[in-house]
């Protein structure tokens, strides 16, 4: 079965817009996602890893990209096709709280 990453962006501020049923919903929907097999979990704080010409590794704190909203939690998913990669990701909670969830097919 193909897999796919998810990237979830969002901020606390979304998160406290939703009512106490949506987010228990949206928790619930990463609960049937882990006890599928899914791998989901909260970002932590990133580190740039470089070795230009494997010439020596430089670590800079930080991520490399920048967007409007932080990323706050990565998931690695089975599903059919990117549709149902969609359907499986838009109730959790970043899809529901105001933020984005990017779905990437991963490739092997």
């Amino acid at each position: 079965m193909p897999k796919f990453i998810t990237i979830g962006y969002g901020e606390e501020a979304g998160y406290r817009q939703l009512t106490g049923d949506r987010k228990q919903a949206a928790h619930a929907r990463d609960d049937e996602l882990r006890a599928s097999g899914a791998l989901v979990g909260r970002a932590g704080d990133p580190v740039q890893v470089r070795n230009p010409d494997g010439a020596g590794i430089r670590i800079e704190p930080g991520p490399f990209l920048r967007s409007a909203l932080p990323i706050a939690g990565f998931a690695v998913i089975d599903a059919d096709d990117i549709d149902a990669a969609i359907e499986r990701v838009s109730q959790t909670p970043c899809a529901v709280a105001h933020g984005i969830v990017e779905v990437w097919p991963l490739q092997t």
